[in-house]
Order: C-alpha cells, then structure tokens, then sequence
C-alpha cells in the first residue's frame, strides 16, 4: 500500500460499531487506541474485523492543543 499521508500507524482492530450510514472503528496501536468515524460500505468493502490488522492513516493540515 503506498499512500501520500506520512502518519499511518499500524494496529488491531478492537471493535466495530455500525450506525445508520457510519462506523465506529477502533484500532489499538500499541495500547492506544485510535477511532475512525468510516462509512458501513466501506467497513464492508474492507472487510474490516476485529481481530485482523489495519492502518489508522491520520490526514490533517493542523493539530489543535488544550489545556484546562
């Protein structure tokens, strides 16, 4: 797989929750878990699982900080 995002870590899928039209999908990498908000087709075209190995692949033009 070859994609232009430098940020793709590389985990286990722990749980996958369907909505109406979107999907919870959470990866634990490295004992940090990631959660992506995908479509169900593509939670279906994927085949994604838990249990099997996926990329979370973060995308962004800026990251946001806060404190409290």
């Amino acid at each position: 797989m070859r994609i232009s995002a430098r940020n793709s870590l590389k985990g286990k899928i722990v749980e996958v929750t369907k909505g109406a039209t979107t999907s919870h999908v959470k990866i634990d990498v490295g004992g940090t878990v990631v959660t992506a908000a995908i479509t169900n087709t593509s939670v279906d075209e994927l085949g994604l699982e838990v249990g099997k190995t996926a990329y979370a692949v973060i995308k962004a033009s800026d990251v946001m900080v806060g404190v409290d």
